[in-house]
Order: structure tokens, then sequence, then C-alpha cells
């Protein structure tokens, strides 16, 4: 090589700016050559890399971005429940999901109202089964117990007070 060689020019030219930016404090290596490594967007926001999309801001299937954002953010669980409940047709089968609908899902409990006592007495009765269901669709141990309930009455009550010792519509009709 000849001290006029362009590459060997070139070369030196990159080490010397190289050398100059880590005397600065800059990086001098181009960012996401690590997989799996914390990048940080021009305003400080720091995210992961998606898996196999090195520097971040390759592009990336929205569906792969949505599943590690809900990773990050602890969303698994909550959003695995929400589709159950969306499905729940699916999962439950028709005859089950004509008499019996979802209500709320907290803290492991999933509540269920059935249309007639016979149905919630039947749901009780398929709770274990509905149980090993759930455990498939949205994984073991998401929901711990499931409640029942059968079709709500009327509610006679008109506001927040309540007088004590009352008997309920009876009193109502001397």
């Amino acid at each position: 090589m000849t001290p006029d060689d362009p590459d060997l020019a070139a070369r030196a030219a990159l080490a010397r700016a190289r050398d100059a930016a880590r005397a600065k404090g800059l990086r001098t290596a181009r960012p996401g050559t690590r997989p799996g490594r914390t990048l940080r967007r021009h305003d400080g926001v720091a995210f992961e890399a998606a898996p196999g999309h090195g520097t971040g801001r390759d592009p990336a299937p929205v569906g792969n971005a949505l599943e590690t954002l809900a990773t990050q953010l602890g969303w698994k669980q909550p959003l695995s429940v929400g589709g159950v409940i969306g499905r729940w047709r699916e999962v439950v089968g028709d005859q089950i999901a004509d008499h019996c609908t979802p209500e709320t899902f907290a803290e492991g409990v999933l509540v269920v109202r059935a249309d007639s006592t016979a149905w919630a007495t039947q749901i009780r009765l398929l709770a274990p089964q509905l149980d090993r269901r759930l455990a498939e669709e949205v994984g073991e141990g998401v929901v711990t117990s499931i409640q029942v309930l059968g079709p709500g009455g009327p509610t006679w009550r008109k506001g927040p007070r309540v007088a004590p010792g009352g008997r309920g519509p009876r009193d109502t009709y001397g």
C-alpha cells in the first residue's frame, strides 16, 4: 500500500473521526448492532428493538410490535382474557353462549350471568369443563374461579337510603 492509496486515506479519516467522537463522549457504533438492545428516540424515550429488527428503525409487523408492547407493559393476561370474552361463543359453544354471558373478570374471578336459574345450576355443574377450556385459551392459573349468577330480579330501590328492618316490596301492599 502506498500513502496515496484512497482506501488507506479513507480508513485513516474514519479512525480520526471515531477518535474525535469518543473524545466528545459520543457513540461510535451504529445503534442496534446487538439484538435485544434498548434504544432511545430523539426525545429520550427508551424502547426495546423488536426481535429480528436490530436497529429499531426497520419496519416491523404491527402484530409483533403490539405483542412486544403488551409484554413490556404486563398486558398479556388481561388481553388474553379480553380476547376470550370477545370470542365467548367460540370458546364455550353455541348452547352455553345462548344462555350465559360473561359480565366481569377481576383478580382471577370470571363472573358469568345465566338467563335462568336452571341454566345457572347447569353452568355451575359444567364449571370444571369450562375451567379447563378457559385454561387452554388463556393459560393455566389466569382464571382462578368462575362465579355464576342467576337472572337479576327487578329492584324496588329508588334511592340511596333504605329503611332498616324493612321487608322489601311486601311492605308496599300492606
